[in-house]
């Protein structure tokens, strides 16, 4: 049977526990938290529950109005969750915290009933400490994340007038990506498919990284909990085919690609399904590309790391694991052997690039549709979940759930009840829950069904 701590004993061991988890050399930012009752048992470990808070989709809430803030991360509380992940550099690329190598967010574009407009910022105040100090006044963690390879959007349905570091400064240019087309080899910058209307920088690019980690510097002088990644990463399979990133490629195998690009990529291929006959390369420049982010990825965590070691460093990652590929990024253990279960486009080096030790807590992004709630593998929410348990393999804690606004609903689906039981399905399958994103909550009122599930795991986790 177990001991229940009485109030006196349970503060002490706190602060024993706090500092003993302290002393670590890399995960100095202990992902747990006591429950708050004065009774609680020795071994009782309460998973933690994030919510996303997208930029320009809460931009007219939050912009201009701390009252708003403050009024919806009160929801948040009472609701049970634990922790925010505030977005502070939206895929425009400008951000909203203090940094000189950037242009502060003015305006975002949004939906407002039917229309489709931009919404400006007027407000001088800091807009993530706003967060942080509202956030913590509340007992919240806050997170800050960063769209990260991205420097522009060109805006669709007639709204006009782009924005971003890729729009002001044409000397910039060979920053953005370019992309594998059918109609041939192509800077993003110069392409006006729909398709492209946020513009992706090219990881490859030495400068870009710089910049990048320019920014995570400044932003971890920021008293937050963590910092998130997000789209660290190639846009998808067309990116990059620059003649920089080739020419990196050719220095990493030790040869020259005489038929490029059909050699490595067919032109146009931007995602899955595979041909049947691969290129040459392409499962060399799938390991490149898995390189170049597990690489970025060291220097991010050093440059975050080196301005404040307690900052919680983490990444959102898809939990479509089998075909991230695409994306360039191998978000597994490097333990976990890739080539071994996906031989047909991994290389039996391709584990070597996989970068969850190199994170102290992972977002699993696991986006099922609103009727798949529990089972196995990918493409139930529960399935994604524990699929990334098996490929992190103990590595990195993470917290895995679901897009809660623009998952498919098949007909007849108790939405409400599936709310409530992603709860379930998530946080007993990895280290915590994860939800995006607050405005689908506010929109669809998911709050009481929301905390009918947390409150379930609670009281689950008070009866052990």
């Amino acid at each position: 049977m177990r001991k229940l701590l009485n109030a006196s004993m349970f503060v002490l061991a706190i602060l024993t526990l706090s500092f003993l988890l302290g002393c670590g050399d890399k995960k100095e930012t202990p992902e747990w938290e006591w429950p708050d009752s004065t009774d609680v048992s020795v071994d009782t470990i309460i998973k933690p529950r994030y919510i996303w808070i997208d930029a320009a989709a809460n931009f007219p809430d939050y912009a201009n109005s701390q009252d708003n803030i403050r009024r919806d991360l009160t929801k948040v509380k009472n609701t049970g969750f634990t922790d925010i992940v505030v977005d502070v550099r939206p895929t425009m690329g400008d951000v909203l915290f203090k940094t000189s190598a950037v242009d502060q967010v003015k305006k975002l574009d949004i939906w407002e009933g039917s229309q489709y407009k931009f919404n400006e910022r007027t407000a001088s105040w800091d807009y993530l400490q706003a967060f942080i100090d509202i956030g913590h006044e509340l007992g919240l963690k806050v997170h800050a994340s960063i769209n990260t390879f991205v420097g522009g959007n060109r805006y669709l349905y007639g709204l006009g007038d782009p924005q971003g570091l890729l729009y002001r400064d044409s000397s910039k240019k060979d920053w953005a990506t370019t992309l594998n087309l059918t109609t041939g080899i192509t800077n993003i910058m110069d392409t006006s498919d729909d398709a492209y209307t946020t513009k992706f920088l090219n990881p490859v690019n030495e400068d870009v990284q710089n910049f990048i980690l320019t920014l995570l510097g400044d932003l971890a002088k920021y008293n937050v909990d963590g910092i998130f990644l997000d789209r660290c990463r190639f846009d998808d399979l067309t990116s990059d085919f620059s003649d920089y990133t080739k020419l990196k490629f050719e220095q990493y195998i030790g040869g020259k690609v005489t038929n490029f690009p059909s050699d490595v990529v067919a032109p146009g291929t931007g995602a899955y399904p595979l041909p049947s006959t691969l290129p040459k390369y392409f499962k060399q420049w799938l390991e490149f590309r898995a390189k170049t982010i597990h690489d970025f990825v060291v220097k991010a965590r050093n440059a975050v790391k080196s301005i404040n070691s307690k900052i919680q460093f983490g990444v959102y990652v898809g939990g479509w694991y089998s075909t991230y590929y695409d994306s360039g990024v191998n978000w597994a253990s490097p333990k976990f052997d890739t080539a071994a279960k996906y031989p047909q486009w991994a290389t039996t080096n391709y584990k070597n690039y996989g970068y969850a030790d190199h994170f102290d807590f992972m977002l699993i992004g696991a986006y099922a549709a609103a009727n798949q709630i529990y089972g196995n593998g990918e493409w139930t929410v529960q399935g994604f979940c524990k699929n990334a348990k098996q490929i992190l393999m103990g590595d990195v804690k993470f917290a895995g759930g679901p897009d809660v606004g623009n998952w498919t609903v098949p007909a007849g689906t108790d939405v409400t009840t599936a709310v409530t039981n992603t709860v379930d399905a998530c946080i007993n399958s990895g280290d915590g829950y994860f939800l995006f994103d607050i405005i689908h909550v506010k929109q669809h009122e998911y709050w009481p069904y929301l905390k009918t599930g947390i409150d379930k795991y609670l009281n689950s986790v008070a009866k052990k």
